[in-house]
């Protein structure tokens, strides 16, 4: 569709765009990215024809540009620039129907029936249509920016150009304006160039980008191979931090502000726990980085708060999320900065103990019974029923871990706990062989983040050794104070 080759160019003598070269084709979302002053909307300028070129060729469909009158130019391109204006005080229907003068004969002379669907879909389509007939004066800066929005989309053009669309729109409406566009180059084959200074929407939406540094190409690819640490790094003279994305294989970057947080240095220690007939809970004076599978609050986050509820064996829930949720604030603890889980062992029976290292310690608390206790190898023996957890497994590191660290945290506990499992010769019910866990099992593995930096967990690490000693103790007399009780019964 769009074929750009050796562009220079700029304004009177200087150069701003340099040597750029790229291809977008017919229905792709291409994205063009870079620091101020690295060109992307000059190059945008010179592809719609408003800026000249020194240098180097554009051709659509294989015809340069210059080979275009203006008018079709119009019809094949429409430009939403970043700062669109209005003189007159026009309403915002006859704003957007300015749009359609491309495909007149004349100032509205042969205005259609089609051109008045056109025009009301497209304010439709930007959420515009119900003040229509409001001027445009009147309009706040996200409002207007739809109008000018609508004004391209009505041109119905084979190339959109769009200079920082999102600009002044709020985030329900940047979602709403990239998803239609995104639409729009499915379904019709619309061809879309656009500027974005935030990066992650850029990942989310574009097919390809273009990284600009100093108005030359740095990177012309697909964003998991643009929006990598260290271009951006680069480039941007920033410092940033590559994630994924939770839902689609996407790169996203967080900026490391430099800041330095009023957060005072702690120990995560006993004296912060409080044991009760109904739960444990652990409060930390400032936020912990977490891995966990708790109840409320799994997988990968900051919290302060933690809490592993006693609930009987026969406990029973259709919703025991929104349940636990419930339960949470009942007790004063704020959800959205907590961790829950759920046992069926008395947590009075808990076992916890700190252990320390060169430069760095850990607090390991267990609550474990074994009553329907699983051997992971012949798990296929045994039937779907979810029933509250009874090995639950809190770490808490006083250190820096990686995301590595983490994961493997994980791992050596669940090897120190088979060995427990082994040891004690606890067996699976159903079939008779030694177990390697129950069926709801719940780990948590929480970080300061301060101190020691702790990039590793395997067993042998320094980090790895406090972990699988402190789980296989605080196990193994967890059980043994579990089948106590039981015994007693």
């Amino acid at each position: 569709m769009l074929k750009v080759e050796q562009l220079s160019g700029g304004y009177a003598k200087e150069l701003i765009v340099k040597n750029v070269s790229f291809q977008v084709a017919e229905g792709e979302l291409f994205g063009v990215l870079g620091p101020n002053g690295s060109g992307k909307t000059t190059l945008l300028k010179m592809i719609s024809g408003i800026l000249s070129f020194q240098q180097g060729s554009i051709r659509i469909k294989g015809k340069s540009i210059k080979k275009y009158s203006m008018k079709e130019l119009a019809k094949m391109i429409a430009v939403l620039s970043q700062h669109s204006s209005q003189a007159f005080s026009y309403t915002v229907k006859e704003t957007v129907s300015l749009g359609r003068y491309a495909h007149q004969d004349g100032w509205f002379r042969s205005w259609s029936d089609e051109d008045e669907r056109i025009v009301q879909e497209a304010m439709g389509q930007t959420g515009i249509a119900l003040f229509q007939n409001k001027s445009i004066q009147d309009l706040s800066g996200g409002e207007r920016q739809r109008v000018f929005l609508a004004q391209a989309l009505v041109q119905e053009p084979e190339i959109l150009l769009l200079d920082e669309p999102t600009n002044h729109l709020d985030l329900s409406y940047q979602k709403e304006l990239l998803d239609l566009l995104k639409g729009w180059t499915k379904e019709k084959g619309l061809t879309v160039i656009s500027i974005f200074h935030d990066l992650n929407l850029a990942s989310l939406y574009c097919d390809r980008l273009l990284l600009l540094e100093d108005g030359a190409v740095h990177t012309n690819d697909v964003p998991n191979e643009v929006v990598k640490v260290e271009k951006i790094k680069e480039v941007y003279r920033t410092d940033v931090e590559k994630h994924p994305h939770p839902s689609i294989p996407v790169p996203q970057m967080v900026l490391l502000p430099k800041y330095e947080t009023d957060e005072v240095s702690v120990e995560i220690e006993p004296r912060y726990m409080n044991i009760t007939e109904e739960y444990i809970s652990l409060h930390s004076p400032v936020p912990l980085r977490t891995m966990s599978s708790g109840v409320v609050g799994s997988g990968l986050g900051w919290h302060r708060t933690f809490v592993n509820r006693h609930v009987d064996k026969s406990y029973d829930c259709d919703d025991h999320r929104q349940e636990m949720l419930t339960f949470l604030k009942d007790q004063g603890f704020e959800p959205s900065e907590t961790i829950g889980m759920m046992t069926a062992v008395y947590v009075e029976d808990v076992a916890y103990k700190v252990l320390k290292a060169e430069g760095f310690s850990a607090l390991v608390i267990v609550t474990a019974g074994v009553g329907n206790a699983v051997d992971a190898s012949r798990s296929v023996e045994h039937s779907f029923e979810l029933v509250p957890g009874t090995i639950n497994t809190w770490i808490f590191v006083n250190g820096e871990l990686t995301e590595e660290a983490f994961i493997q945290s994980i791992m050596t506990a669940t090897e120190a706990k088979v060995k427990v499992m082994d040891n004690l010769k606890v067996l699976d019910s159903v079939t008779g062989t030694v177990a390697t866990g129950t069926s709801t099992d719940s780990i948590l593995i929480a970080a300061t983040q301060m101190g020691k930096k702790l990039e590793y967990a395997g067993t042998i690490t320094p980090l790895g050794k406090l972990v699988s000693q402190g789980v296989f103790e605080c196990t193994t007399e967890a059980i043994k104070k579990s089948r106590q009780r039981k015994r007693q019964q």
